[in-house]
């Protein structure tokens, strides 16, 4: 697979959480700017980021927020997007002072019970039309 190359950031995100899809959706909704692109990690385009990352192709417990050759996973990804996010969500960035660790212990509590709190699809979302050209 070719290597992935895009001069926006990229977030990565399991196609099938509900809680994920509604990521998407509230992020595209706070950037009027369109900066960023999206890609689930089941697809081609996401699992090819994963492998030019060295990343594992079937672990899905993390979205990741790609910009340049540099990825970032877990609460650095949710805080790098609010940081870039129009409104008051750039208040949240500072919040990268406190060490990842401890950040991510949040984290991965949400995204371990995600599926059983907010469900899950039995696909990947299908964007709409005016949703598709912020996909890769």
């Amino acid at each position: 697979m070719p290597e992935i190359h895009t001069e926006h950031p990229v977030l990565l995100f399991d196609g099938v959480c509900n809680l994920c899809n509604s990521m998407v959706t509230f992020v595209i909704k706070r950037d009027q700017n369109a900066t960023f692109k999206f890609a689930s990690l089941q697809s081609e385009v996401g699992q090819t980021i994963l492998m030019e990352h060295s990343l594992p192709l079937d672990q899905f417990d993390s979205f990741y927020y790609v910009e340049g050759k540099k990825l970032y996973t877990k609460s650095t990804a949710a805080l790098k997007v609010a940081k870039k996010l129009d409104g008051a969500w750039k208040l949240f960035y500072p919040l990268i002072i406190i060490p990842k660790p401890l950040r991510d212990i949040v984290y991965s509590f949400v995204a371990k019970n995600r599926y059983r709190w907010f469900g899950k699809k039995d696909q990947c979302m299908l964007p709409n039309l005016e949703m598709k050209k912020r996909f890769l």
